[in-house]
């Protein structure tokens, strides 16, 4: 068995008096593609950014390759090698894919300071900003205005800038959120070349997605874990499929999840 990269300990988030983590223990194993997924409000999010420290747990502990990380910011944590997504597309807007990807660039290199220097200064970084819009299918859009690509292509981009930072653990937070069916699948296949050398921990709200990529998956409801096993062990579970139902008051009624993995559920 392959040893942990991340773990959190009895972690738990609470704002005001409300708990929106509760008492989590999470294993992500190097060289696995592990999902969370959930109903609306199981705290799916809000554990991601926990273990990327964009919020500070009230209690328990992450650890990343045996270090106690808990203390660390953000950046901090991106040094290390982990690297996350957004649900919300964080390209620039206005600058071309290859602009976008030659930030990603020079703020893993430690030199964005050259964003404000000549054009000229940033050409050496042209050719592994091009490897890297190859790599999700974008190189004939190079010098496209980031604006002007459909919806899909903004999200290969945003998978691309985020593998400019050399990720060793990526996080991507909903991948496929608002995509079309063709999108998704190329989005599948991005992320499964992604995932060749890294260990990927990601949320998703489409089972046909998990059920062909990920190796293992954490169910939570209402903030906590509920179960955890692979895609087969998890969609035959009667607490899973009573969640989703909404049966229990925790869930979406009518989202029930699929026991042939080509239909799909948006918790």
């Amino acid at each position: 068995m392959t040893r942990p990269v991340l773990e959190a300990r009895n972690l738990t988030k609470e704002f005001r008096g409300f708990t929106a983590v509760d008492d989590i223990d999470l294993l992500i194993r190097e060289g696995s593609i592990h999902a969370l997924i959930g109903p609306n409000g199981a705290g799916k999010t809000t554990v991601f950014n926990l273990l990327t420290k964009f919020l500070q747990p009230t209690r328990g502990q992450i650890l990343y390759r045996g270090e106690d990380i808990t203390p660390l910011k953000s950046a901090a944590i991106a040094r290390k090698g982990i690297v996350r997504s957004f649900q919300i597309s964080a390209v620039f807007p206005h600058m071309t894919a290859l602009e976008n990807i030659r930030v990603a660039l020079q703020t893993a290199e430690g030199s964005s300071f050259s964003f404000w220097r000549s054009g000229s200064t940033l050409h050496k970084l042209n050719d592994r900003c091009m490897e890297l819009l190859d790599s999700v299918g974008l190189a004939e859009f190079a010098n496209t205005a980031t604006v002007e690509l459909a919806y899909g292509r903004k999200r290969a981009l945003e998978l691309a800038t985020t593998l400019a930072m050399d990720p060793k653990l990526l996080l991507l937070d909903e991948p496929t959120q608002g995509m079309g069916s063709e999108d998704v699948d190329r989005v599948v296949e991005l992320v499964r070349k992604a995932a060749q050398g890294r260990t990927v921990l990601m949320v998703e709200h489409n089972l046909s997605v998990v059920s062909k990529l990920c190796d293992r998956i954490t169910v939570l409801a209402q903030g906590a874990v509920l179960t955890e096993g692979d895609y087969q062990t998890v969609s035959a579970d009667p607490r899973v499929r009573e969640v989703y139902m909404g049966s229990d008051g925790s869930g979406e009624r009518g989202a029930e999840p699929p026991t042939d993995p080509a239909e799909e559920v948006a918790p």
